[in-house]
């Protein structure tokens, strides 16, 4: 914000955004829940713990291999709520529709994002319309907020990693991102890439009932990708995480797309990946679990957490050197979600 003007940077997930919203946002607004900065606010309510939280959808393309917006707005929301361990329950959805929007694409977002509420058993429960004249939206804008049950006894956050913690992710990374870009460019490869978007409340459920004391950080590495969600967690838990290049799993295409276009897909966004911080004692059990998920089947352990050293973040290489693995600068991929 050096130039007193909004940027494309600032809405990347990453260090810009970070800055924005500790800067102009969390200051001014401060509370016990806002300045944790988690996915979702957990609160105490009579008889109860409740998960709440809100998101906007932006992506662009509006349909795109995998999903569209309409299915990425309910599992987006979902994911949020089940990274801090809730079961997801209601939704509402708000729409905001540039003049122009075609009814049939309106209606087929609107079936998708039904279709998605279904599959991850939440119900929408209220919402809202808006109509903008044309040229001052990008046909549709879609926000969100979602309300879940936190589990008794179930307590994660991304201030919880712990020296001698596994980090572990249940499958391909950079799927969503590359799978956007491809699409916006034009671009084809021999596996066509496709979206990873989807509820991972299934997912979480059982890796927490395989191990419900020792899963001590969730985390859906969305915009800023793996990397920036590795040092956001790094930085709330106050410890440094160091993960293996040659245990991260890509797809054969997102690693050619990646060397075309000159982009590292640990910075791409991801929809239905979770990064999940436990007990080095239980890490063989809950790796059995993710993989017995079908959201898991190429789950892989990553990495491991130490006390805090020089950086928050570092990626051992296949050589055998050790560099520092940054925080997302700069906007990678812009409306990916």
């Amino acid at each position: 914000m050096t130039n007193g003007y909004i940027e494309l940077d600032h809405g990347s997930g990453g260090i810009a955004s970070n800055e924005l919203i500790s800067s102009m946002i969390i200051g001014r607004l401060d509370n016990e829940f806002l300045r944790l900065m988690e996915d979702s606010a957990v609160m105490d309510l009579p008889g109860t713990r409740i998960a709440f939280t809100t998101d906007s959808y932006v992506v662009d393309p509006i349909f795109f291999p995998g999903g569209d917006i309409g299915s990425l707005a309910v599992h987006g929301t979902v994911n949020d709520l089940s990274m801090r361990g809730a079961i997801p329950r209601y939704l509402t959805l708000s729409l905001i529709l540039e003049e122009g929007l075609p009814m049939d694409h309106l209606k087929r977002i609107i079936d998708s994002a039904a279709d998605a509420a279904g599959h991850a058993e939440v119900i929408v429960v209220a919402g809202d319309t808006k109509v903008v004249p044309r040229g001052h939206a990008d046909k549709i804008f879609i926000n969100t907020s979602g309300i879940g049950i936190v589990p008794p006894g179930i307590s994660v956050s991304t201030h919880d990693a712990r020296p001698g913690d596994v980090i572990l992710v249940n499958g391909n990374i950079g799927d969503h991102g590359m799978a956007i870009l491809a699409c916006r460019e034009g671009l084809s490869f021999t596996s066509p890439i496709k979206s990873d978007s989807a509820p991972l409340n299934s997912l979480v459920s059982t890796l927490l009932k395989a191990a419900p004391n020792s899963v001590h950080c969730l985390r859906d590495p969305t915009r800023g990708g793996v990397a920036t969600a590795l040092n956001e967690i790094a930085i709330n838990s106050g410890v440094t995480a160091l993960i293996e290049e040659d245990c991260l799993p890509f797809t054969a295409s997102v690693k050619s797309a990646s060397e075309m276009l000159g982009l590292d897909p640990l910075y791409a966004a991801n929809e239905g990946k979770v990064l999940v911080f436990a007990s080095a004692d239980e890490a063989p059990q809950i790796l059995t679990a993710m993989k017995g998920h079908r959201l898991g089947k190429a789950a892989q352990i990553i990495g491991r957490v130490t006390a805090r050293s020089a950086a928050p973040v570092f990626i051992k290489t296949r050589v055998g050197g050790t560099r520092i693995l940054p925080m997302l600068t700069g906007e990678q991929l812009p409306r990916i979600c």
